[in-house]
């Protein structure tokens, strides 16, 4: 097997180019570090590549989903649940769905934008219910870094003074439309705290970036980059230093250790030859996603780690977790023949709900978020789907065209997103019978939901049901049964794994520390969700980013120090 070798050592390698492998680049790449990013998936560019302002109607397929784009033909995504020759393994009775995304930028460029701090609770969870493990960290060190992303990306919002919902540095928040307007009346009557949404969609120009026009296209990748995306956001930045080497279509295998057991660099798959290769640094730092990341520190063995890289706690895998979620939707008769209107805005919502309820009143701990979504977006593939159902029945020709322009629009929708607590029976580890196309070893999952996240759900279907009534609409679907879990989605399913690499301060029961760093292996350091101690009730990105950018500022120091 020949293997090429890179003579220059570089300063740092970075193992993907999404939120946390994209803000360590930048920053890295800001502070004169020499960086190399090793990114599994194709070249992308937003401001070249994107299918925005594309008509449904100018492809045959109408905005089809394909299978590298699962949401949409015009999704930004390249990537999907299942890829060719990308495997994974579930164990007996396991429902989980592992989301890789395979292009520059990665999962930034397909998300809804919805930026949340986590709060002071969520990063002391165990000392406040006695459940899971509190972070070795606290909202106060993490909050100056928020502070940072909030200015240099971009969010709106409003200052609502809220528990455990910090305020940020906000741009204006779009007025509420249409349907959102309905909602947020029905949501005041029921006691359902509603405020404007917090996503990282410019309202105004910032750091050179247009303001959004409202297209309302986020998902299909932003030309004018009034959206976030690590590749235009941070990634281009950094290639304009001259100090980043990008690497495409490079598959890492193992992170390379020398008899010290110190990193020196990373094996990986030239995809475009299948040849192996690698590259050498000073420092690594994983951002390849929470679960490849543990699958990648797990493939790592050698003589000073037998039993995978900075595991000797044996919990790199262990302690993953998934946003909880499920969705109703509901006819609403008021939002019939409306009078045609420009019903436009963000790629997503204007308002939604944070947690507004004390658990000590409820039978489950821990609460979630309600994502709101409706409205007259331009129609696509599979719209009004099952228009049967409504009350004329359906029909043909002239009437179902009618029906279709009376009915559009009149659907509103709610997508719970809460937290699961870790648990002992979640957590991942190599299938040793089953190996990618290139020969690396797979993660087998394993998965339970409990007793918490259930009930959980279960608040939210009665929630989502209540609110629909109040505005005078219809659910079609009946009340998931306990048997089906109230409706509960599979685990993987919301795109928000973390875990597999938790930060704490003793090393018997943590992979890193609270710097990201690995316990055994000083110069390896994890800036994606891996260290995540816990889920919260908020979307993992903008957490991602801060920590990833701490991180980085860390590495500088300690670099500059001579320590690494």
């Amino acid at each position: 097997m020949t293997v090429y070798r890179q003579a220059k050592v570089y300063d740092v390698c970075i193992v993907g180019s999404g939120a946390g492998g994209g803000m360590a680049a930048y920053v890295l790449t800001k502070a004169g570090a020499e960086v190399v990013v090793l990114e599994a998936g194709e070249p992308w560019d937003n401001a070249k590549d994107s299918a925005m302002l594309t008509w449904p109607y100018e492809s045959p397929r109408r905005g089809k989903s394909t299978t590298d784009r699962p949401f949409g033909e015009f999704d930004a995504c390249i990537g999907g649940w299942e890829i060719p020759g990308e495997p994974y393994t579930r164990a007996p009775g396991t429902e989980f769905a592992w989301w890789r995304a395979r292009m520059v930028g990665g999962r930034t460029n397909h998300w809804g934008r919805i930026s949340l701090r986590f709060g002071p609770y969520d990063f002391k969870r165990k000392s406040r219910d006695g459940l899971g493990d509190d972070w070795p960290i606290s909202y106060d060190d993490v909050a100056p870094y928020y502070d940072q992303v909030d200015r240099l990306i971009g969010v709106f919002g409003s200052k609502e003074s809220l528990r455990n919902e910090p305020n940020g540095v906000f741009l204006p928040p779009p007025r509420p439309r249409c349907h959102e307007l309905l909602v947020k009346q029905a949501a005041d009557r029921l006691h359902v705290t509603c405020i404007p949404a917090r996503l990282s969609i410019l309202t105004r120009p910032l750091n050179g970036r247009a303001a959004c026009h409202y297209c309302g296209q986020c998902n299909r990748g932003c030309r004018v980059n009034a959206n976030f995306t690590a590749t235009n956001v941070l990634i281009a930045p950094a290639l304009a230093t001259g100090k980043l080497t990008l690497l495409t279509n490079a598959m890492a295998r193992e992170v390379l250790v020398d008899a010290s057991g110190r990193a020196t660099g990373v094996a990986y798959v030239d995809k475009t030859t299948g040849a192996d290769a690698r590259v050498r640094a000073k420092v690594v730092v994983l951002a390849a996603s929470a679960l490849e990341t543990a699958r990648l520190l797990l493939n790592s063995k050698s003589s000073p780690f037998p039993n995978g890289l900075a595991n000797s706690s044996g919990t790199v895998g262990k302690y993953i977790t998934d946003t909880t979620g499920t969705d109703v939707g509901g006819f609403i008769p008021k939002m019939m023949d409306h009078v045609p209107h420009n019903h436009d805005g963000v790629g997503g919502m204007h308002l939604y709900m944070p947690w507004w309820l004390d658990n000590a009143k409820l039978d489950f701990p821990r609460g979630y978020h309600i994502e709101v979504w409706g409205g007259t977006q331009v129609p696509s593939y599979g719209v009004l789907g099952g228009i049967q159902r409504y009350p004329s029945g359906g029909g043909y020709g002239k009437q179902l065209k009618d029906d279709y322009r009376r009915y559009y629009g009149a659907t509103i929708g709610f997508s719970g997103r809460g937290e699961m607590i870790p648990n002992d029976d979640s957590y991942c580890e190599i299938d040793p019978r089953t190996l990618d196309r290139w020969g690396i070893p797979v993660l087998k999952f394993h998965w339970k939901w409990a007793d918490y996240e259930y009930k959980q759900v279960k608040h939210m279907q009665e929630t989502f049901r209540a609110l629909i009534a109040e505005m005078g609409g219809q659910v079609f679907s009946p009340m998931p049964t306990a048997e089906q879990g109230y409706g509960i989605a599979a685990g993987g399913t919301i795109i928000h794994e973390l875990g597999g690499a938790r930060m704490g301060d003793d090393p018997k029961t943590s992979v890193t520390n609270r710097w990201c760093q690995a316990h055994d292996c000083k110069n390896l350091f994890v800036a994606d969700g891996g260290p995540f101690v816990s889920q919260a009730d908020k979307n993992p990105t903008w957490t991602i980013l801060a920590l990833s950018m701490r991180t980085s500022d860390y590495i500088t120091d300690q670099m500059k120090k001579g320590t690494l």
